[in-house]
């Protein structure tokens, strides 16, 4: 095991291991079975002490300390399970992994979470919405820790164990404990129970429900990919649920995410602030207004209501 070692000059342990490896010629040839095995244990141990000592931070002296330390080097790039196991020099690297996800902060995808995400999110973050990330595949998306994170996924724990509750219900509920706050997809497949109807259930929530749930795609370009955030503790009119989504992302980016009374955007975003925008019939709805493009609009919050107000 290499959990805690001080880095070394892997040019050491490469001596050392071709040492062990050749060695090994004459038990190859003439030892049974058990004896070869047991005189590969060292340079298994060797191997990963190579490995775990190519990460020369001085701040990586604990297998999950260089895990990091490599992913942080390589922020949006998928990485192996393989190539995990290597720099920290260890077989359990997964649960160190989960370790940076739930107990740091760390916002790490994994392949469990990507493949039920949006398409649109799939090809803006591996520049293919056709490419499969396998299941031991990960990808750091920000190299700033949430550390707040760990508290969430204690309430997350409690919500997911509760019954006779259904995904939808879990996953609006840890939405309300944090409004405004960036919650990952890796924390919404936790409170469904793993299931891979979490991401359906948080669109739903948002396109037949009328929770503002917003993501980089739909409303909130600042965010990571992977990342939601519910805006508001309401729910948008009825009517405006009626939308469909690609409509209404298609007049987000015609708008470029701006509204079109006040001129104000998400970068200009603040947590006194409770504005996030949304789109508005021209026609209204109810007066047979139809539900394209070119009978919408972008509004902040704020001047959606003062229009309605107005009507």
């Amino acid at each position: 095991m290499c959990s805690h070692l001080k880095p070394q000059d892997p040019e050491i342990y490469r001596r050392n291991l071709i040492v062990l490896l050749n060695n090994f010629e004459n038990h190859l040839k003439n030892s049974e079975l058990r004896t070869q095995v047991l005189e590969l244990v060292p340079a298994v141990g060797m191997l990963r002490r190579l490995g775990a000592s190519l990460v020369q931070d001085a701040d990586t002296g604990s297998a999950r300390a260089r895990i990091l330390s490599y992913m942080k080097k390589y922020k949006g790039k998928v990485l192996s399970g393989d190539e995990l196991m290597i720099v920290g020099g260890i077989s359990e690297y997964a649960r160190r992994v989960r370790e940076l996800r739930v107990e740091f902060g760390w916002q790490i995808l994994t392949g469990m979470t990507v493949k039920n995400m949006d398409l649109q999110e799939i090809a803006i973050l591996l520049g293919d919405e056709n490419l499969q990330l396998k299941p031991d595949q990960y990808i750091l998306v920000s190299v700033n820790q949430d550390k707040e994170a760990a508290y969430r996924w204690n309430v997350a724990h409690d919500i997911r164990k509760k019954k006779n509750c259904g995904v939808r219900e879990k996953i609006l509920e840890y939405f309300r404990n944090f409004v405004g706050r960036e919650i990952s997809g890796e924390e919404l497949r936790y409170v469904a129970g793993d299931k891979s109807e979490w991401a359906r259930r948080v669109r739903e929530l948002r396109t037949e429900f009328g929770w503002p749930i917003l993501t980089r795609v739909t409303g909130r370009p600042d965010l990571p990919i992977g990342i939601y955030v519910l805006e508001e503790d309401r729910q948008a009119p009825e009517h405006d649920r009626k939308i469909p989504e690609s409509v209404y992302r298609s007049v987000l980016f015609r708008d470029l995410h701006t509204c079109q009374d006040c001129g104000w955007t998400h970068a200009q975003w603040n947590r006194s602030d409770p504005r996030h925008l949304e789109v508005h019939h021209l026609k209204p709805h109810a007066e047979g207004g139809l539900n394209i493009a070119e009978n919408l609009i972008t509004l902040c919050t704020i001047c959606h209501d003062a229009r309605h107000k107005k009507s």
